[in-house]
């Protein structure tokens, strides 16, 4: 999905937001419960874009008749290394309906998922205002 890494790797918020559809459900690298709507998933993203240093795409594959995306990325919080991917499913419409985000190391989950709970009450605000 070519729109969405670009404006992932632009860091341009508001085209990511764009690229999701209105039911699109994600679900986190440190959080059993999948979190559905635009509203959240694109405020999970602003944050997750806060805490990631040097994010970068280093490979991108597809699937299904270009319906099914896998973005493997690399990045950095402070000194700990995060590699991880990003599977993308679109929907008729070419939107983003289902996002589900992996990384690794353990090291790196447990980094990110304190600095994401650094971040919820944020996210909750940016949920809401849309």
């Amino acid at each position: 999905m070519i729109d969405f890494r670009t404006a992932v790797e632009a860091r341009d918020l508001d085209a990511v937001a764009a690229t999701l559809a209105d039911n699109v459900v994600f679900r986190s690298p440190v959080a059993f419960k999948p979190y559905p709507g635009k509203a959240v998933t694109a405020a999970i993203l602003r944050g997750v874009l806060r805490v990631f240093e040097d994010f970068r795409y280093v490979r991108e594959l597809s699937g299904d008749g270009g319906r099914d995306h896998a973005l493997v990325f690399e990045a950095r919080m402070g000194d700990v290394a995060v590699e991880g991917c990003d599977f993308l499913h679109l929907d008729d419409n070419g939107l983003i309906d289902e996002l589900t985000v992996m990384v690794r190391p353990l090291s790196a989950a447990q980094t990110l998922a304190t600095a994401m709970a650094a971040q919820f009450e944020q996210i909750q605000r940016e949920a809401i205002a849309g």
